[in-house]
């Protein structure tokens, strides 16, 4: 546990400067939008690239870690919706209306909800990744972070179009978006250059490389700005349904999913990663742009995002306690 409170403490750092110097006004708003970008469209996207593009993905149990991936999303969102249907009913049918936040039936708020419940923070993903298993660590985290990103897109197209204010529009956006995410036309680029035996240049694995290292510094910097902690307030219930998924039911469904599959040592320790970071800063521009609650996101994001540094330490500790007789009649499959 201390050692991956040691891992996270370099993260809660750089987020804390990015808070700080936006803040203090030494550097404007409008620098922040940019740095954003930057980091979005081009840092990242060099990242997993390099991350994918020169490594020997052949030995890598891509189908263990998709099925874990599909299996605990899929389950999480069936039971995010279940709960607004049964909310709904209870309102209707019994007369518990006023033990129930109306935040819990409201069609936008409930987006940001579903965005707080399943969506994961990449760059702090990546950060503890690679400060506690190096490269390894970085080609599988690219690996699940290319299934995840593409799965829980198509998941929120599915959400806004049913219950965001613009469904129309919503949905045809949603989709241009996905088709043109950076992030997922990175991983399949990274992928094909593994897995077709190309593989990168070594000119241009270096420039990726130099380019990338940048990503993870900068992407954090922007987390810390996209702070509100004023937001909190007025967003409690919002707050603490998502949190509930986000930090309790997605790290025990995790930790199950791997036990079934066999997954061990370094996959297994990646997968826990990922699916117990906060929320991820783009689901603000998703509600903002697609018929969210943007308000109540911006609040799910920040409160999330402090509170991961409790927690996230504390769930390593949980899954550390049970992997002698969760893993122990599995053979250990890693990337070698």
């Amino acid at each position: 546990m201390n050692e991956f409170a040691s891992a996270l403490l370099p993260v809660l750092v750089i987020i804390v400067t990015g808070y700080l110097l936006n803040r203090s006004g030494f550097i404007c708003r409008e620098a922040w939008s940019g740095l954003e970008k930057l980091t979005y469209y081009l840092l990242f996207p060099a990242l997993l690239i390099s991350s994918l593009g020169n490594q020997s993905l052949g030995g890598a149990p891509w189908s263990g870690i998709l099925f874990v991936v599909l299996g605990t999303l899929s389950l999480v969102s069936l039971l995010l919706v279940s709960l607004l249907l049964i909310t709904r009913l209870l309102v209707t049918r019994l007369p518990v209306s006023r033990f129930i936040s109306r935040s819990t039936i409201n069609n936008a708020r409930f987006t940001s909800i579903f965005q707080g419940g399943v969506r994961f923070n990449t760059y702090i993903t990546f950060a503890v990744v690679q400060d506690y298993y190096g490269a390894e660590g970085m080609t599988l985290a690219a690996i699940t972070a290319g299934f995840m990103i593409v799965f829980i897109n198509l998941l929120c197209i599915a959400v806004f179009a049913v219950w965001g204010k613009s469904r129309t529009t919503g949905l045809s956006a949603v989709l241009k978006e996905i088709v043109y995410n950076p992030l997922i036309i990175a991983c399949l680029i990274g992928w094909f250059m593994s897995l077709s035996g190309t593989g990168l240049h070594e000119t241009a694995n270096d420039i990726l490389q130099t380019i990338g290292k940048a990503a993870l510094p900068l992407g954090l910097l922007a987390v810390g700005a996209a702070l509100r902690p004023e937001a909190i307030k007025g967003h409690l219930s919002d707050i603490l349904t998502a949190s509930v998924f986000q930090f309790g039911l997605k790290p025990t469904l995790i930790i199950g999913f791997i036990g079934l599959f066999g997954l061990q040592g370094i996959v297994a320790g990646v997968l826990i990663i990922a699916f117990m970071t906060p929320t991820a800063p783009s689901a603000y521009i998703l509600a903002r742009q697609l018929g969210g609650d943007a308000e109540t996101m911006s609040s799910i994001i920040t409160f999330q995002t402090l509170l991961g540094f409790i927690l996230m330490p504390l769930i390593a500790f949980f899954a550390h306690c049970l992997a002698p007789w969760l893993y122990n009649v599995k053979s250990v499959r890693t990337v070698t």
